[in-house]
């Protein structure tokens, strides 16, 4: 099909013939292969629908042998290859039964990739063409399409030409008219112009959409009917009979922090397990942790059927907040050791997160080498997640895809607001901790890295807060109404579990900086994403202004334990002079100051140091590059002494000759001991001798006429020598008269 002035197709061949369902989709030269599986067991024992994507990134599709000196093949996923299959999944995850426990795999390859067209709008379609087509049960098809701006217009699938100049991206989800996956950056968009965005992109996800159906139509496998083991009917009314009414006080205890629900659990699993004994997942014999799972779906089932229950018709939210009301807040600014750069602490209810910063130079930029993405990076933010942080206990260290996605997010929503490298030339590095969770740690994450950032002195332009927004869904609804949802601000542990949206969105009092929005039915009116974002705005200003009373504004210095980065420009044509043969001149500079020197292909020179280290480095490159003009006093150093004058050295580079007619206003035969080694001299640069160009000639008696005097030189009282005649060979005169 032709898609905004582009030729997409896809294409269905035997290359994989093994799968349920594969297609190679391509758009210009960029190519991707995606496959579908459906194992042939189910998996038992599990509390969730085992769905697994793959988003495999192959350097030759970008023509480069990349990886290390010693290891040339891929290692593991890229963070751009994690987010790109976080992508996938959001999308597709909604559109299945989540009672199935039927493994299903879902892996992308990258064949080729061009500088035009970006490989994950093609991968999610590639996703839905193989689900569709093949014979695992699916509720798709759904499209994706990325939406930018230029100039205050809107343009499909933007190319890296064009990112240059965005002030939005987004990549949008959906189906029928209804959205399920937003991944958006921007710099403080206001909420109008995402409106509009999400109409563009709902039209132009309807084309793919009517394309897509057309091709399952013709060559869609007849779906295959997955057995799903299910509870007894009865199971769910004996639940209502016996412990709906202590779940509800349980759950709905009217605090801040997470309900403990595990004495509901227990009863439940006892009285389950009286009652259906024998009950498997699949009919036979008898299987406990079979028995116990579906009694699990029981207990989830009803708690999710409470939560929109109470939400819907009774207004009412586990710890008795209102609808659109935010839980309390806590900001604090630094506090924890004047070792480290910057410290921001943010609490959103039971919601708490540490973010520290550190500041280095430019050599600290992380170097990222990929098929897609090659370039310095300055600013980074990680974000941990560690066990206790849910009172839990497990494995420590390591990055899983749900951390990765996070701190991504996160550096998107903040990346909008920080200083240009030319006039805040450090490396910016954001570490948040998760060291208590009840929903929503990536959001607090950005408040507290806000804070972390003004702390350290960090001349952001506007402080960036985060909220994430909930939703309760009538889905058995035929028509939408103001009685059919309802949408929740700053969502907590059980919303966050049972609810059917988590839309988290990032920005400035100006506007929006970040979006992601993650779904559980089957797809979202834009017009509640509308409604949600205005109620989020509301929460952002006021988590502005609790962040402002903990530091109203980037402090003016950043920390004494920070390194000191000074930086000047020198002429294209001189880089090779700072740097030197080799890197001599260069790595002598770092050798006798400490300091890191780095100089940009557009001669901008940056030194970092500290206690000193910085400003000296910069004044020897000022001293290398700056050309000593005549009539300039400076100061010098006695380092070699002739009979005819003596060798000065000035700075660190230059050395220059006075000879023994510019030392005094008079004339001197020999020097004597007047002038010894090491001894500071004052000197004028003298012009050029045409007869000797480029040796600098110094004067002492112009720059400092009573130095002569002061070290007791007299006038020699000898008159000169005659000249010899021309052509007299004076080696004769020390080798005696000549032979006859």
């Amino acid at each position: 099909m032709e898609w905004a002035g582009r030729k997409i197709s896809a294409t269905f061949s035997d290359l994989a013939d093994q799968t349920n369902g594969s297609v190679m989709m391509r758009m210009g030269d960029t190519i991707v292969l995606v496959t579908a599986v459906m194992g042939k067991n189910d998996r038992l024992g599990v509390d969730y629908f085992p769905l697994t994507v793959d988003y495999e990134e192959k350097f030759y599709a970008a023509g480069k042998i990349l990886g290390s000196r010693f290891i040339k093949r891929e290692n593991r996923p890229s963070d751009e290859a994690i987010l790109s299959g976080r992508i996938i999944d959001r999308t597709i995850r909604p559109l299945f039964d989540q009672e199935m426990r039927r493994e299903i795999q879902v892996v992308t390859i990258v064949l080729s990739i061009d500088d035009i067209n970006d490989p994950d709008v093609l991968a999610v379609i590639g996703a839905s063409l193989a689900l569709g087509t093949s014979d695992i049960p699916w509720g798709g098809p759904a499209s994706a399409v990325r939406i930018g701006t230029v100039d205050g217009s809107f343009i499909i699938n933007p190319s890296s030409a064009d990112n240059t100049e965005k002030g939005l991206e987004m990549l949008i989800c959906g189906k029928d008219g209804n959205v399920n996956m937003i991944e958006a950056e921007g710099k403080e968009i206001p909420e109008t112009i995402v409106e509009q965005a999400l109409t563009h992109a709902l039209t132009e996800i309807e084309k793919v959409q009517k394309w897509q159906e057309g091709i399952i139509a013709e060559i869609g496998k007849k779906k295959s009917e997955v057995p799903i083991s299910r509870a007894p009917e009865g199971a769910y009314q004996l639940f209502r009979d016996t412990c709906l009414d202590e779940l509800r006080t349980e759950l709905y205890n009217g605090a801040f922090h997470k309900a403990d629900t595990s004495l509901v659990t227990d009863k439940w699993l006892a009285l389950y397990t009286e009652k259906y004994p024998a009950k498997s997942a699949n009919g036979g014999s008898p299987d406990a942790v079979a028995s116990r799972e579906l009694a699990m779906r029981v207990l989830e089932h009803e708690t999710d059927h409470l939560v929109h229950d109470e939400a819907l018709n009774n207004e009412r939210r586990p710890d008795g907040r209102k609808m659109n009301e935010i839980r309390p807040l806590f900001a604090q600014a630094g506090g924890l050791s004047p070792v480290v750069h910057g410290v921001g602490i943010f609490y959103r209810g039971a919601t708490h997160v540490l973010s520290v910063l550190t500041l280095g130079g430019p050599n600290d930029a992380q170097i990222v080498e990929g098929m897609e993405v090659s370039e310095k990076k300055r600013f980074m933010h990680h974000y941990n997640f560690p066990p206790f942080s849910t009172g839990e206990t497990g494995r420590m260290g390591g990055q899983n895809r749900r951390a990765i996605g996070h701190g991504a997010l996160a550096e998107k929503a903040l990346r909008a607001t920080l200083p240009p490298q030319e006039t805040f030339p450090y490396t910016i590095r954001l570490v948040s901790e998760s060291t208590a969770s009840n929903g929503s740690t990536s959001m607090a994450s950005v408040c507290a890295s806000t804070i972390a950032m003004m702390d350290g002195g960090v001349p952001i332009t506007n402080p960036t807060a985060g909220i994430a927004m909930g939703l309760m869904m009538d889905t058995k609804s035929q028509v939408l109404s103001s009685k059919s949802y309802r949408i929740l601000t700053d969502i907590q542990g059980a919303e966050d579990h049972f609810g059917d949206m988590d839309c988290k969105v990032a920005g400035t009092a100006n506007g929006i900086t970040a979006i992601q929005l993650d779904i559980k039915v089957g797809g979202i009116p834009a017009s509640i994403l509308v409604e949600a974002m205005a109620q989020a705005k509301r929460a952002r200003l006021h988590i502005l202004e609790k962040i402002k009373e903990a530091i109203p504004a980037p402090r003016p210095d950043i920390a004494p334990s920070a390194p000191k980065i000074l930086s000047m420009k020198v002429e294209v044509d001189q880089i090779g002079l700072v740097i030197g043969s080799g890197g001599k001149t260069i790595n002598k500079i770092i050798d006798e100051t400490g300091a890191d020197v780095n100089i940009e292909d557009d001669g901008q020179v940056f030194v970092t140091g500290k206690s000193g280290t910085a400003e000296l480095a910069l004044a020897m490159v000022k001293e290398l590059v700056t050309p000593l003009v005549p009539g300039a006093k400076l100061e010098g150093e006695v380092i070699k002494l002739l009979d005819f004058g003596v060798v000065v050295k000035i700075g660190h580079w230059n050395e220059g000759l006075v000879h023994i007619s510019e030392i005094a206003p008079f004339r001197i035969g020999m020097l004597g001991n007047a002038i010894t080694m090491g001894e500071k001299v004052s000197v004028m640069v003298l012009p050029e001798d045409e007869r000797h160009p480029g040796k600098l000639r110094l004067s002492i008696k112009a720059a400092d006429p009573d130095y002569a005097t002061r070290k007791g030189l007299k006038p020699d009282t000898n008159p000169m020598p005659p000249r010899p005649p021309f052509g007299h060979d004076r080696r004769d005169d020390r080798r005696g008269p000549p032979r006859r």
